[in-house]
């Protein structure tokens, strides 16, 4: 019977001469764990990784790594010749998950320019920020981000070259035609080293303007290793040998590649695992479950609500989703009872999930298979090349099950948010990265993330974690989705609202006996407010509380 627990599996597998090997060196003054055989740089990993097997899928459009690195090359070469990018030129990408986007990406990191993956859900003011902020020299964009521009103060800096446009351009130029008079070339030349800085990814902040996170090549691929580091532990620790698919594993593609669920989690860790990257132009459960079946998908990351229609589309429908092997979170956290419908609703296949942020790109804690069904409230255990702790409000490192604000540093942390020293001052402390969440650590080193230190509750003194309540609501069984808020209160300061959204029949009062099983009677919700629409959430997949608190906030002030 094999009896490794999780350190000793890490530590076999990370030894001197083993394919994860760890060794500690000083990276931009901090002392990290560096995986020694992780390819140099992101260009390094899509050669090394450039087959004739299928890469990607998105319709009728079908690309090997070899035929997507080609058409990378090509775009890196008009780039290069055409615009004179140079290595630290920032190039945006505005546009939904087509190809282009992963070609233009794989262009820009090739030639050492940085790539600022912009959201595409952004109106026009904030494109116009974006663009001005990260001072890209040229954007591809998509015909809707094409007449949101259009709609700026000010035409943008940056030269618009243009992604699959439907209609006559001004100010910008196809892509296509651009490309027409450029053959087969190979990927110019360039000086990139692994600690150059390789994207900007935009956070979407509650308060200000999006902050751009910047990451270099080695914070990116530390966290594809570490991914890879995490499911071969689990495989040790378990004593189980992994049976690849019957064909070519499969991932579908449902959440913007903006963000680094999608870009990270889901796109990159292609090469290296030669996974098939299967791409949708908008989330559509019934679709996804079509493609699910036609393309023999294995596995699929996305957001809780995302996973959550998968639940239901796999009660519902009479589509084969047997293929699926691994469904996987990111973005907002799963309520502990779809943790358990996952694992009864998709035959074969095993949930897992993380925390992580954009700021560690992507990585943080992980939990899978049965460890994850026995600790559904968790987020997992620590990456092998990140540290955590959780202190008080006077930086005091606290014991196992005390909550306080989750700190991390190690070697996938950003170098620091784009054009803003000040705001870097503020969230790094001797190295430590302040994530403002509210976390707990057990004895067995298991995170629990509790609340946003923003999103607390303090009402008449007691602390109330917005988790805590949404968690307890998602139990009853017509309640799909749920935000916890504070309102404003004369006498308590704060009170606790909620929006739910459910079946028709969901009755406010009745909600409320419900939660009187499950929550201290300070904790239910005095305010209630049912609606029979999914909730607005952003791109990432978390629900925008803010939007929901200040209509329950005018509505309240309304009624008097």
């Amino acid at each position: 019977m094999n009896t490794l627990d999780r350190q000793q599996a890490l530590a076999q597998l990370t030894a001197p001469g083993q394919p994860y090997a760890l060794e500690e060196r000083v990276i931009a003054g901090r002392r990290v764990k560096v995986f020694v055989n992780a390819p140099a740089t992101l260009r390094a990993l899509y050669e090394a990784n450039a087959t004739d097997a299928t890469f990607l899928v998105y319709e009728d459009t079908r690309l090997t790594f070899a035929a997507a690195l080609a058409e990378a090359a090509r775009i890196a070469h008009l780039l290069v010749h055409d615009y004179g990018i140079g290595k630290g030129d920032r190039i945006a990408i505005s546009m939904r998950n087509y190809p282009e986007w992963v070609t233009a990406f794989t262009a820009i990191t090739s030639i050492g320019a940085i790539a600022v993956a912009m959201n595409a859900l952004w109106q026009s003011e904030e494109l116009e920020y974006g663009l001005a902020d990260s001072g890209a020299r040229v954007l591809f964009a998509d015909q809707e981000r094409l007449d949101r521009i259009a709609q700026c103060a000010a035409p943008p800096a940056a030269s618009v070259i243009a992604v699959r446009p439907t209609r006559p351009l001004s100010g910008a130029v196809a892509l296509a035609d651009l490309l027409a008079g450029i053959g087969a070339v190979s990927m110019p030349a360039a000086d990139v080293a692994p600690d150059d800085p390789a994207t900007i990814f935009y956070t979407s902040g509650s308060t200000g303007h999006p902050k751009g996170v910047v990451s270099t090549h080695r914070n990116i691929l530390s966290a594809l290793m570490s991914w890879e580091l995490d499911a071969q532990a689990g495989a040790l620790i378990t004593g189980a040998t992994p049976q690849p698919p019957a064909g070519q594993p499969a991932t579908l593609l449902g959440v913007p590649l903006f963000h680094v669920t999608g870009s990270h989690a889901v796109y990159l860790q292609c090469y290296r695992a030669q996974r098939k990257l299967v791409a949708m132009y908008k989330w559509d459960p019934e679709y996804a479950a079509e493609l699910i079946e036609r393309e023999r998908i294995t596995s699929v990351t996305a957001p809780a609500a995302m996973t959550g229609d998968l639940v239901r589309v796999a009660r519902e429908t009479r589509r084969d989703l047997s293929s699926l092997v691994t469904v996987g979170g990111g973005g907002a956290p799963r309520a502990p009872e779809q943790v358990r419908q996952i694992g009864a609703s998709f035959g074969t296949a095993l949930p897992n999930t993380g925390w992580g942020m954009t700021e560690t790109n992507g990585i943080g804690t992980g939990i899978g298979g049965v460890d994850y069904l026995e600790h559904p409230a968790s987020s997992g255990r620590c990456s092998a090349v990140l540290e955590l702790r959780v202190v008080d409000e006077t930086g005091r490192t606290l014991p196992a099950g005390e909550r306080g604000e989750l700190l991390v540093r190690g070697t996938s942390l950003f170098q620091g948010y784009w054009n803003r020293p000040e705001v870097n001052a503020e969230v790094f402390v001797d190295g430590w990265f302040r994530t403002g969440d509210v976390a707990y650590l057990d004895d067995e080193g298991y995170l629990y993330i509790v609340d946003r230190i923003k999103d607390l509750i303090i009402r008449g003194g007691e602390n109330i974690g917005c988790g805590q309540v949404e968690a307890a609501l998602l139990l009853h069984p017509d309640v799909r989705e749920a935000a916890v808020y504070a309102v404003p209160d004369e006498r308590l300061g704060e009170e606790v609202g909620a929006t739910i959204y459910g079946n028709p029949d969901l009755d406010a009062e009745r909600v409320r006996e419900f939660l009187t099983g499950h929550l201290a009677r300070f904790e239910i919700p005095r305010y209630i407010r049912i609606t029979h629409e999914p909730l607005p959430r952003t791109a990432s997949g978390k629900i925008l509380k803010r939007e929901l608190r200040d209509l329950a906030v005018r509505e309240l002030q309304q009624t008097g």
